[in-house]
């Protein structure tokens, strides 16, 4: 199984491609809960150096509703995280986690699970045609 959904964009800006991976996850139903710029956290408590590297928390309340109603153990793998970093060619990567993986580790989450999927998809494509 794929730990994740992934996209590369060759040429699009990190920012850019940050601030339109947002409004695609708003558009299929999902808010982001949480924003991690790794980054930044790496260089202010390592004192190590990395590409831009930023993890946004995403978070659909009537699929995390139903999945946490299902097993109160999934908060475990919520929100749903989406990566947005830059590759060495100077391209930025959109990964999301795969949420099929929920299925795979809990039980009675199957239908959520791929709801969550398709709806992932669906902003991916968005974020696709929108930066083609």
């Amino acid at each position: 199984m794929q730990v994740s959904l992934s996209r590369t964009y060759e040429g699009a800006g990190f920012d850019d491609v940050l601030a339109k991976t947002r409004t695609a996850l708003a558009g299929a139903g999902f808010g982001v809960l949480t924003e991690i710029d790794v980054q930044a956290t790496m260089r202010e408590k390592l004192d190590e150096r990395m590409e831009r590297y930023t993890i946004l928390g995403a978070c659909n309340p009537p699929l995390a509703h139903r999945a946490l109603t299902a097993t109160r153990e999934i908060g475990l793998l919520l929100p749903c995280n989406v990566v947005v970093r830059e590759n060495e060619a100077g391209g930025t990567i959109v990964e999301a986690v795969n949420p099929a993986m929920m299925a795979e580790v809990a039980t009675g989450v199957a239908e959520v699970a791929a709801e969550a999927a398709e709806r992932l998809g669906s902003a991916l494509d968005a974020l696709d045609r929108e930066l083609a």
